[in-house]
């Protein structure tokens, strides 16, 4: 079992930045590839960002790429998501997700999502 708990969203104007957290219970953190997804009112949820359990691989969403930046410290069973130049477009409730086990493939669909955290709502204003 792995429990997500994001947080770090918040309020925030066009062209600034927020860095979202996602602590990660239990022992097997460091196996699990961990990803981003957000949510936009009426919208399907989608992928955002996406790092390997080892943290070698990396992988965006093209509406961020060069702007938000995923990252992990196993030793603190933590992953970031630091967001920057952001635009009105990335508002959302963001997601943490971690892959269907350990040592799989990212997640880079909500398919291939093992467990997710509860969301923590990103605003930005025009």
């Amino acid at each position: 079992q792995v429990q997500l708990v994001e947080s770090g969203g918040g309020f925030v104007q066009a062209g600034g930045s927020l860095r979202l957290s996602c602590a990660a219970s239990g022992r097997t953190f460091s196996s699990y590839a961990m990803g981003w997804f957000r949510q936009a009112p009426g919208k399907e949820r989608e992928f955002v960002a996406a790092i390997s359990w080892s943290g070698g691989k990396l992988d965006y969403a093209d509406s961020v790429k060069g702007r938000f930046t995923i990252s992990r410290d196993n030793a603190k069973n933590t992953v970031y998501l630091q967001m920057n130049s952001l635009k009105p477009e990335d508002t959302a409730v963001y997601y943490c997700a971690a892959g269907l086990g350990a040592y799989k493939r990212y997640p880079s669909s909500p398919v291939e999502v093992g467990y997710w955290g509860q969301g923590t709502q990103v605003t930005v204003s025009s």
